[in-house]
């Protein structure tokens, strides 16, 4: 029988990304079949699974702690914000249709069967599913029909875990408030709770743990402090570069506009670990540095809204300068349209303005299909000859006289441009950083010496440094002690 246990939070980005991941990777270590889920997720961080279609990258991240193929599966609804109301919905991998949050209230029941189904199929032939909750189970006003939290819990048997953020103040509030307004069914699910991202010596807060199972009655199950090789992880979402702090100057500065609908920015994830580089993401409000030697523009979820905003922010003019003084551009897919000479959505498929004018660093036009490319795939470099892997997830077709000078080879197809001048380019292609070979030859065009840490290899590690601190934290046979059997 397979045995099942749910990570839910007392708020939003607490930490069950990175601990699911973490528990994951310990129980693959102790030769477990381990399988990650989450039944909602909220993100324009997508992956491409291995069984095709979309996925969130967090699950995408918790399949590779597990040592499996990603499956749609493991993440059935895909909420992709496209407005500040609206987003795209993805069910199992595909393109369900878009939603405006008070009409998603009213679908959402008729996920819930989706959502068991692909439970099901996650849950087969597996020993051990861990489950990540979505916001908060106090998020009451959301229960009814709820699938992310509480109603996927009670529906599924699946006993839960509630974790508390420490860093962001008010945890004891946090869980015990949790325990007041949960109804009494949702309450007697929840088998404990942790404690995540302490600072300094864990016996202060002794008293703590006692005024809340003093309140509750619930078992602490762990004091976990800042897990450094988290850093090391893609991010799950766009809520971790409010956190982001600007390190030192260093070597080449590369910077990065935040666009309002940043999508899949993890592409540069394989830069931090470069020593003689400086990674700048651009806020709202800010200006692109004078001082960058390359900016890339980055994914979007609404290319047509944020090129808008991108104007409304003074970057044109910044990254018009930034060109007239020799800079380098790079534009990733949504980016990658965006230095064109203008996008146009003749379907409404973005939901707003049908035709922009590009930003005019290529010589392409780009028209909105509807049909989404999702797919992994194999590339080579057209500019440095060597082999990228990494995946596409967009719906445009973008032509023009820079396309006959591809920045990539697809599958075999030219994909992307460059200008004539070779100071621009950019491609459909996501996670080309990741090739350590690519990046090396990026930054010899700057002058550095890069490319040495072998990025995915050092994740990987990450995961054995977070799993073997979580087993030393809380204890493997605990975690399996909390679990429960399902099917039953």
């Amino acid at each position: 029988m397979t045995r099942a246990l749910m990570f839910q939070g007392t708020g939003s980005d607490v930490g069950k990304t990175v601990l699911v991941a973490g528990f994951c990777r310990l129980a693959a270590n102790r030769g477990l079949k381990v399988r990650p889920f989450k039944p909602q997720n909220m993100s324009n961080n997508a992956a491409v699974a291995d069984d095709g279609g979309e996925i969130g990258r967090a699950q995408w991240l918790q399949a590779l702690a597990c040592r499996v193929p990603a499956s749609v599966h493991m993440n059935p609804v895909l909420l992709k914000p496209q407005s500040e109301t609206g987003s795209q919905v993805v069910v199992q991998g595909k393109v369900f249709g878009h939603a405006r949050g008070r009409d998603y209230q009213k679908l959402k029941p008729q996920l819930m069967a989706a959502v068991m189904d692909s439970f099901a199929r996650v849950a087969d032939g597996a020993d051990l599913v861990l489950v990540e909750g979505a916001g908060s189970p106090a998020e009451i006003n959301l229960r009814p029909g709820d699938i992310a939290n509480m109603g996927f819990a009670t529906a599924a048997g699946v006993p839960v875990v509630l974790v508390g953020d420490i860093d962001r103040g008010g945890v004891i509030a946090s869980v015990v408030g949790t325990h007041t307004i949960l109804p009494d069914e949702d309450r007697a699910t929840i088998a404990g709770y942790l404690i995540n991202k302490f600072r300094g010596d864990v016996s202060l807060f002794d008293n703590g743990i006692a005024a809340i199972g003093g309140f509750t009655g619930w078992p602490c199950l762990g004091v976990i402090p800042w897990l450094k090789a988290a850093a090391r992880l893609p991010a799950e979402d766009s809520v971790a570069l409010e956190r982001l702090v600007q390190g030192p100057a260093r070597a080449l500065k590369i910077a990065i506009p935040v666009l309002s609908r940043i999508a899949n920015f993890d592409d540069f994830d394989p830069f931090k670990a470069e020593a003689e580089v400086e990674l700048v993401f651009v806020r709202p409000g800010e200006r692109l540095p004078d001082d960058a030697g390359l900016v890339i523009v980055p994914g979007s979820k609404s290319t047509i809204s944020d090129l808008a905003d991108f104007r409304r922010q003074g970057w044109d003019a910044d990254l018009k300068a930034h060109h007239r003084r020799g800079g380098r551009i790079i534009g990733i897919c949504g980016g990658y349209q965006m230095l064109g000479q203008s996008v146009r959505d003749p379907h409404g498929l973005e939901g707003g303005e049908t035709l922009a004018e590009g930003l005019g660093f290529l010589d392409i036009d780009t028209e909105m299909a509807p049909e989404k490319t999702v797919r992994n795939t194999e590339a080579q470099s057209a500019v440095y000859d060597v082999a990228l892997s990494g995946y596409e997830i967009h719906l445009g077709v973008s032509q023009g006289a820079d396309c006959a000078r591809p920045m990539t080879v697809i599958d075999g197809r030219p994909d992307g441009a460059v200008s004539p001048d070779g100071k621009v380019s950019g491609t459909y292609l996501h996670g080309l950083f990741d090739s350590d070979l690519y990046r090396a030859k990026l930054l010899s065009e700057f002058g550095i010496r890069g490319g040495g840490t072998n990025f995915r290899v050092d994740v990987d590690r990450a995961l054995d440094e977070i799993a073997d601190d979580l087993d030393r934290l809380v204890g493997f046979e605990r975690l399996m002690s909390t679990s429960a059997l399902i099917g039953r």
